[in-house]
């Protein structure tokens, strides 16, 4: 009778455990099987793998995030703004372009022709700026691969450049031993896509739908033909709840909140292509814009993806956004455009730019980047916080940076070249830093959006990081008297072992030193970077 029992408790635990690992929208691995191994597509699984020393060490990579959406100069989402009646994308393709019912996000693409783009001149200007790790961008929420894909035939190989990127990137960066990783973002041109189903409501063209309803027979005698623009813009479904409200995509984004759930067909068909390029060129770093994975909860896409990956390539990073703390054991946290005012205990990535995410002409007109000094400052609170950073220089759509861009390149690279011993294969100390920003309550806005509290630090913030041998202190400014008081190295503080009467200048040498109960006392010189100091202090 109890073994009886114990056999009915069996089941009904089988059964819930079946329960819980059904998916609304199950992926197929008809076409691209996942490969096994110690890995299977479940958290608990996927926890065993940890985010590997190599990207510990690594601190700071650059991100190719360039494709044809760079085209019309106007910005991050214009494959999608310009559906929007009435708006600055939209107008501006109007003018240029027409009617998007004529003229299309489709018919922008012939227009990227990456004319003067030169992958391995690139590369190598970005591993002398201290990168550490590569990303290129595999698709956006446009739904372009830039690659010659398997699965989708709206890609760089048939239309635009008339080349494979994502070869051309993965073999400049194997060339100066730089790590690659790819990002894929187009499991969200289903509901992305949606204002391309809309029409104008106001003027001459009212009523007419734009092109995000065409279908292959619609092609006949268009240079197109042949081509099904579903395959691109994916809109063969109803609309989400409050699609015409044009921030309801926000709320969305975890496929909830009435979004319109995605196909099987459109689900496989992102898998597909993700192993597909996976499996060519073999990356070590997977990004997902995705809150946790792709489709996740609703399908198994994600895991069965992370599962593949973490199989095939032991050294592999997954990051994921918005993750919970048992989510955070099975990938690597991202965090955009901001960072946690803490020590985390597991490694993590910030993912941020110096514009927009896709290359924007009004910010190079107003200079509205990020100074390299921004960017240093940035990188180092999130270097001392066991954090790296991944930080996006966005290309025109010839392949080429602008003037701004190179001038910020190059204070990068000369700051780097000097004080990158205090940031690579480094470690938090017994606490992050002191100051006023250290010291302030800063939360993140969802998956982040909290750069801004960060850019304003001056000499009277100072962080900290270490190896086994030294302790790097980074005043986030040159203090106008040159007098750096460090309140945590006050004397008879318990986390160095000996007393400090000398401390080394980065760039500069050896400078006098006093502990006093108020703190490490150094006068430093007339600055010898235009960014900050950083002493290096022997433990």
């Amino acid at each position: 009778m109890k073994r009886l029992e114990a056999l009915v408790l069996f089941l009904f635990a089988a059964i819930g455990a079946a329960k819980a690992q059904s998916y609304q929208v199950p992926v197929s691995e008809v076409h691209e099987p996942m490969q096994t191994g110690q890995y299977q597509p479940t958290w608990q699984s996927l926890q065993q793998h940890q985010t590997p020393e190599w990207f510990r060490d690594a601190k700071f990579g650059i991100w190719a995030h360039w494709g044809p959406q760079c085209v019309e100069g106007t910005g991050d989402w214009m494959a999608r703004s310009m559906y929007m009646e009435g708006g600055r994308e939209y107008k501006w393709h109007v003018a240029h372009y027409g009617h998007p019912s004529e003229f299309g996000f489709k018919d922008v693409l012939p227009l990227f022709k990456a004319e003067k783009w030169n992958p391995e001149a690139l590369v190598e200007k970005y591993k002398r700026c201290g990168a550490h790790y590569f990303f290129v961008l595999g698709n956006h929420h446009d739904n372009y691969d830039l690659w010659n894909s398997k699965y989708q035939p709206w890609n760089s190989q048939n239309i635009g450049p008339k080349r494979d990127v994502l070869a051309e990137w993965a073999k400049a960066a194997q060339k100066v031993g730089l790590p690659l990783g790819i990002s894929f973002h187009a499991d969200h041109a289903w509901t992305w896509y949606e204002p391309s189903q809309r029409f104008d409501i106001e003027g001459p063209k009212a009523g007419v739908y734009y092109d995000g309803n065409l279908t292959k027979e619609d092609g006949k005698g268009k240079w197109w033909e042949g081509l099904d623009p579903q395959m691109l813009y994916q809109q063969k479904h109803p609309m989400s709840k409050g699609s015409w409200d044009n921030g309801s995509i926000h709320n969305q984004w975890g496929w909830g909140n009435g979004a319109c759930p995605p196909s099987p067909a459109f689900v496989t068909n992102f898998y597909d292509r993700t192993l597909d390029a996976i499996n060519r060129y073999q990356p070590d770093l997977v990004y997902f814009d995705d809150t946790v994975l792709p489709f996740y909860p609703i399908s198994d896409c994600g895991l069965k993806i992370t599962a593949h990956f973490y199989n095939k390539n032991p050294r592999s990073v997954v990051f994921g956004k918005i993750l919970d703390e048992e989510q955070r054991k099975a990938l690597t946290w991202d965090v955009e455009r901001g960072a946690p005012n803490e020590i985390v205990a597991e490694p993590w990535q910030t993912c941020n730019c110096i514009g927009g995410w896709h290359y924007n002409t009004s910010i190079y007109e107003r200079g509205g980047y990020k100074s390299a000094a921004t960017v240093v400052k940035q990188l180092v609170d999130i270097v001392s916080k066991n954090g790296n950073m991944l930080l996006s220089i966005p290309l025109r759509a010839d392949g080429t940076y602008d003037d701004k861009e190179a001038a910020i390149l190059d204070d990068l690279e000369a700051w780097m070249s000097v004080n990158g011993e205090s940031i690579f294969a480094t470690r938090p100390w017994v606490k992050f830093g002191e100051g006023p920003v250290a010291e302030k309550a800063i939360k993140l806005n969802n998956q982040g959006f909290n750069d801004g509290q960060y850019s304003n630090m001056d000499a009277s913030d100072i962080r900290f990081n270490q190896t086994k041998k030294h302790l790097y202190v980074t005043a986030m400014g040159w203090p106008s008297d040159g007098k750096l008081v460090v309140k945590s190295l006050a004397k008879g503080n318990p986390h160095l072992k000996k007393s400090i009467s000398s401390v080394t200048l980065l760039g500069y040498g050896k400078l006098k030193a006093r502990q006093t109960a108020e703190g490490l006392v150094v006068q430093l010189p007339q600055p010898v970077n235009k960014i900050a100091p950083v002493l290096k202090i022997q433990k």
